[in-house]
């Protein structure tokens, strides 16, 4: 009898475990589709900003108005691409697109810190500045819950953004200069590894180093002096 309470006991903590075990790995596996939608506050119909997959840590989008190529953003290792693939090349994304700096996996608790790293990472703020966010409500988009944070980079400087605590990423993303961008038609499926992975044949292409080199060369013409 004692012998089978015993094991009863070590095959319901073992199921527990295993429970736990499971519920990490699928907290972990974030992968999803959706749709970008921008409105703006003078004229509230809406547009197509382009499409969002998201494998884990790495986010896909794709944008009519880089419509040659895709962004490839890296949160873990605080990296973001364009790539071009007529061309077979990749570049740093740097400022190209403010939608590879806000639409990133986040801390549900604290978006502030991935948003200003992804800042600091494009070059669009003082290494010394800091991000502050605030939660300040809950709103239901498209059948989700999102929290309300407003996030204060600078003084006049700030964003609105609604994140999902499931998906660990913002739905919604209002700019101070009125234009708002939603995540709409989410679908929680397997994404394809591949697409977010710059292939091996691709080069890097560097814009710095390709103007050092026209520098260098007979082709440039140095402004003259006033």
């Amino acid at each position: 009898m004692a012998k089978g309470l015993m094991v009863s006991f070590w095959l319901s903590l073992l199921g527990l475990v295993s429970a736990l075990i499971c519920g990490c790995v699928s907290a972990q596996a974030q992968q999803f589709s959706a749709d970008l939608v921008t409105t703006h506050i003078s004229a509230p119909e809406s547009a197509t900003a382009g499409k969002l997959r998201v494998f884990n840590d790495k986010v896909r989008i794709e944008t009519p108005d880089f419509a040659d190529g895709f962004f490839l953003v890296n949160a873990t290792s605080r990296a973001a691409f364009f790539a071009r693939p007529a061309e077979r090349i990749f570049m740093e994304a740097r400022q190209s697109s403010r939608l590879t700096r806000m639409f990133v996996p986040v801390d549900p608790n604290d978006p502030c810190r991935q948003w200003q790293t992804m800042a600091k990472l494009a070059g669009t703020m003082d290494p010394s500045d800091s991000w502050l966010c605030e939660r300040i409500g809950e709103e239901m988009i498209d059948g989700r819950r999102a929290a309300i944070y407003r996030a204060v980079s600078a003084p006049n400087r700030n964003i609105l953004g609604w994140i999902d605590a499931d998906l660990k990423f913002p739905l919604r993303i209002q700019t101070e200069d009125g234009v708002t961008i939603t995540a709409e038609n989410i679908k929680e499926e397997p994404q394809p590894a591949r697409l977010f992975e710059i292939p091996l044949d691709f080069r890097k292409f560097d814009p710095q180093a390709l103007i050092k080199r026209i520098k260098q060369s007979d082709v440039w013409v140095d402004e003259p002096p006033r």
